[in-house]
């Protein structure tokens, strides 16, 4: 049995990160699919492609919410959390083979962290673009992303507006933010804090109140 880790959501101000391994006995069927990195398919795609995936996989996700990434990083790395994470899902399946999509910039050091969490012991595949290059990776990162954009939209329900994809890169996002914390003094609900954009965010804030005072 192989499995394929990825996640999707590390670099958002907004919303969960959300982490996928699933198992499969071999990825022929996958490929059959036309599986690929989920940045590679359209929204579209992408969902019809996940329900498929899960009836061929056993599947484990894990979302770790933005409180949680906020105070997990007073004492580890992003990578670091994200290997954590990643250990998780693999420690539930227990395959023999799991390829991990590389966060750290040096492959064999972020498979080794991996593994330092682990207490079965397959042998981890630790690399760069695994999500581009072995398609039990590029199903896990579809399944992570559809998972993923569905929590964003009920984080966007909740709130009662458009808050785009999280990403500061989507103006949509930006807006909103900006927005909400002009109308209420801080920043919304399911934002990373420890995000340095949103330090910088509530630091303007506070200047542009201090200016309102000379």
């Amino acid at each position: 049995m192989i499995c394929g880790v990825d996640e999707a959501g590390r670099g958002p101000i907004l919303g969960p990160l959300v982490v996928c391994a699933l198992m499969v006995k071999s990825d022929s069927e996958l490929v059959k699919l036309g599986v690929k990195d989920s940045k590679q398919l359209t929204p579209r795609r992408r969902e019809e492609l996940e329900p498929r995936i899960r009836k061929l996989c056993k599947v484990e996700l894990h979302e770790i919410e933005p409180a949680e990434i906020d105070s997990m990083r007073k004492r580890f790395s992003l990578n670091e959390i994200e290997a954590r994470a990643f250990a998780a899902v693999i420690e539930k399946l227990s395959p023999v083979v799991a390829y991990v999509d590389a966060a750290d910039v040096d492959e064999e050091h972020f498979g080794r962290m991996v593994q330092a969490h682990l207490r079965c012991t397959p042998t981890i595949h630790s690399k760069h673009k695994a999500d581009e290059t072995f398609p039990v990776v590029s199903a896990a990162s579809i399944v992570a992303k559809v998972q993923r954009d569905a929590r964003v939209r009920e984080i966007e329900q909740e709130l009662g507006e458009p808050i785009g994809s999280g990403y500061l890169t989507d103006p949509v996002t930006t807006r909103f933010l900006e927005s909400y914390v002009r109308r209420n003094g801080d920043l919304p609900p399911h934002t990373r804090r420890s995000w340095e954009p949103a330090k910088n965010i509530m630091l303007m804030k506070s200047l542009r109140k201090l200016d309102s005072f000379e």
